[in-house]
């Protein structure tokens, strides 16, 4: 499904220039340039994309290394396993995961302990993603952090899908569009009340504008 998520990316990559730069183009003074790009799309974003946006974000912008260390660990480990785009695959926490990890490390000079928190990281990340049985992600369900225990513990309250609501992120309890609780609130309307509305909790209104606010 291929469309809509770009509004998603706020929140995966905190800079939609950023963003550009992950995907191949960055616009500079002189004009567009071309990158090499890790996330592989067309024209529009997909939701496979906003996934391995989430997952590359946890890997490259917490050691603030750059993009071409990532690329290149990326291409090591997809050659000697020939799996493309590994960002997406269940393969990320078996052998060619662990071998994108410790190439990765050493090009930035991680130590050992190091290159095991980024795997008790990238395990972290991966628990807020869903999979079909068909092994690809269906359901995302961001977090405000990527501290690890965070990652672990913080209930999924927003959740996006490309097969609910047309992409737009929601609370998944009842299916309601953050942003239309958020458009509510910015209307003068009080948080429990909305709640009281559509039956939420609290802390369900609570994340939808703490995502909202995120991604803008």
């Amino acid at each position: 499904m291929r469309n809509r998520f770009g509004s998603s990316t706020g929140i995966t990559t905190r800079s939609r220039s950023r963003a550009t730069r992950w995907l191949g183009r960055l616009t500079t003074v002189a004009g567009e340039e071309d990158w090499p790009p890790v996330i592989r799309t067309d024209h529009l974003l997909s939701f496979n994309n906003l996934i391995e946006a989430y997952v590359l974000r946890a890997l490259r912008v917490d050691h603030g290394v750059k993009m071409s260390a990532v690329r290149k660990a990326l291409e090591y480990a997809e050659q000697k396993f020939q799996i493309p785009r590994l960002l997406l695959s269940e393969q990320l926490l078996a052998a060619p995961g662990n071998v994108f990890l410790e190439r990765f490390g050493e090009l930035i000079n991680l130590g050992r302990a190091g290159q095991l928190a980024n795997k008790a990281l990238l395990a972290a990340v991966l628990t807020r993603v869903d999979r079909a049985p068909s092994g690809l992600p269906h359901r995302l369900f961001p977090a405000g952090s990527y501290d690890v225990e965070a990652l672990k513990r913080s209930p999924k309250l927003v959740m996006i899908s490309p097969f609910v609501s047309f992409g737009r992120p929601i609370v998944a309890s009842k299916g309601i569009r953050t942003s239309a609780i958020v458009g509510r609130i910015n209307a003068g309307e009080k948080p429990e009340d909305v709640a009281q509305d559509y039956g939420l909790e609290l802390q369900e209104i609570e994340a939808a504008i703490f995502y909202e606010r995120a991604a803008a």
